[in-house]
């Protein structure tokens, strides 16, 4: 081996080290059987887990982040692709600047859009809860998807969906059958992304919470109480359906593009 294949081969092992040898250490220090956060370990238990598990705030915290997630996964996958399609298909000379206005989100920092949003808010006499979270989530994902749904959606041949119109399908039965197939692989990817990026959003969930609470809430509450395995438990359980998150999307984005692709030219026939 060459020395500049061995000079890369280190480089590349101190870089995952780096990155995962601390998830590691968390994920040990979850299993202590003592308080302690160092070493020496002395020992593996389940109490730390039977703390946080037992603790109804967890629970709560855990599920009001799933369903967060799952809604804004769902809101941000619809409308971003519908806005993508929309300046996709559309000649209009507004197109560039509603597309910078759709993605300006991603420039702003989320302590500037959790403070505009608690402003806007309050003027409106609207409580923070659950739902002004969910719209906060939305505002800050939405961008993400709208960039992968559009840049999806431009490379694709437009001559097959021309084929489905002259064969009489009516605009949604072409977006259906002939559109949607083709980008579909990306948006479960950008449906997995939108999910993560609200389950692991702090910022601006602190200024649009209200009296509720989501995980990395919760997380935050807890370090600043105290400061033991408990703490690595729940960051255990984070990573945890973060990484069942990422694996459901990777195993379902492997099968939509093994899909048969010949349902793209069957689904645009003649029948409106």
């Amino acid at each position: 081996m060459s020395r500049r294949g061995v000079a890369s081969g280190i480089v590349t092992a101190g870089a995952l080290l780096f990155l995962f040898v601390p998830l590691g250490v968390v994920v040990l220090f979850s299993f202590h059987s003592t308080g302690g956060l160092t070493l020496p370990f002395e020992g593996f238990s389940l109490r730390w887990y039977e703390d946080v598990l037992g603790d109804t705030t967890f629970t709560e915290a855990l599920l009001n982040s799933v369903i967060l997630g799952i809604s804004t996964a769902v809101i941000t996958v619809v409308l971003g692709t519908a806005a993508a399609y929309g300046l996709s298909r559309s000649s209009t000379r507004l197109g560039g600047p509603l597309q910078a206005l759709f993605v300006a989100p991603v420039l702003l920092p989320g302590l500037f859009i959790g403070a505009a949003l608690l402003s806007f808010l309050s003027r409106i006499e609207f409580q923070p809860s659950l739902l002004t979270v969910l719209i906060g989530h939305v505002v800050f994902a939405f961008p993400f998807v709208f960039i992968l749904a559009k840049t999806a959606i431009d490379r694709l041949d437009i001559s097959l969906e021309e084929v489905a119109r002259d064969l009489g399908a009516v605009p949604w039965r072409v977006f259906r059958k002939v559109t949607l197939p083709q980008i579909a692989p990306v948006l479960v990817g950008a449906t997995a992304l939108a999910f993560m990026l609200s389950f692991d959003e702090f910022l601006i969930t602190f200024f649009v919470i209200g009296t509720d609470q989501t995980l990395p809430t919760y997380i935050f509450g807890r370090l600043r109480r105290t400061v033991d395995p408990g703490i690595n438990v729940a960051s255990t359980l984070f990573l945890v359906v973060m990484l069942l998150a990422w694996l459901a999307a990777a195993i379902a984005t492997v099968r939509a593009s093994r899909g048969d692709r010949t349902t793209v030219l069957d689904g645009g026939g003649a029948r409106p």
